[in-house]
């Protein structure tokens, strides 16, 4: 009996939190008002010119994730007054949790459970009321040839980690890698091929119409990259020369 018990408690736990999940899929896609996006700055390399860095940072720093989404979504037929709306949080002083090397489905899994224990007890003392989407951004002091972890965005639990440089020269670029994120928060899937990062064809072109082909001039904003050919591609300078395609508007419910 106590058995049974422990059964219903735990299957009520969980269609508890797979309504909730779907409900806060819905409501952050509905589009009728603002998602709340904060950003939250981490010291990833404990420097002092990282943390510098960060002590200059304003909202108006991710102002271009704004105008990008306001762009867009006016493209696609919204007439919703500024779809999202970023805001930047106090400085993190705890590092996440690592997710390892190799990682597989169980321990993705686990990393996943982790950082939504951890993203709410470091933003408790900040946030009485929580935003929509939580970006934790490790900066780190270094040039583009220091090589970075992957960036990664979780729809479940709505968060996301950003690894980025610090300097203004990095800004823009940075802003790209962050709406890439706050899209897969958000449902949008990855449209590059793992390993070599060029775009698929035809959802991962911001003209997949395009005569000749190549080279395209934007970004399919989770393509992350501009494909020059059909084995080169490069990062966009900033969110000017990126678009959102119509396969990723139709995921994250922009498309009419």
């Amino acid at each position: 009996m106590f058995k049974a018990i422990r059964i219903a408690i735990l299957l009520l736990i969980l269609f508890f939190v797979v309504v909730n999940t779907w409900l806060t899929k819905t409501r952050s896609t509905d589009w009728n008002n603002s998602l709340w996006v904060k950003i939250y700055p981490i010291n990833a390399d404990a420097s002092e010119a990282t943390a510098n860095y960060i002590a200059g940072l304003d909202a108006g720093v991710f102002a271009d994730v704004e105008e990008f989404m306001q762009r867009e979504a006016a493209r696609y037929g919204s007439d919703t007054d500024r779809p999202v709306r970023m805001e930047l949080g106090q400085l993190i002083n705890e590092q996440p949790p690592a997710l390892g090397r190799d990682p597989n489905v169980v321990t993705i899994m686990l990393w996943s459970l982790r950082m939504r224990w951890w993203a709410g007890s470091v933003t408790s003392d900040q946030d009485t009321i929580e935003p929509d989407i939580s970006i934790f951004v490790r900066y780190h002091e270094g040039e583009r040839s220091t090589a970075l972890e992957d960036s990664v965005g979780i729809q479940k639990g709505m968060f996301g980690i950003v690894n980025a440089y610090t300097g203004r020269r990095f800004a823009a670029t940075n802003n790209v890698i962050i709406a890439h994120e706050v899209f897969h928060t958000l449902g949008a899937s990855d449209k590059y091929e793992m390993g070599t990062g060029q775009p698929f064809v035809p959802d991962g072109l911001a003209d997949p119409e395009r005569s000749p082909l190549y080279p395209q001039t934007h970004a399919e904003i989770m393509a992350g990259r501009i494909a020059l050919a059909d084995d080169d591609a490069v990062i966009p300078k900033n969110l000017r020369y990126a678009v959102i395609g119509p396969l990723t508007a139709a995921e994250i419910r922009l498309a009419k």
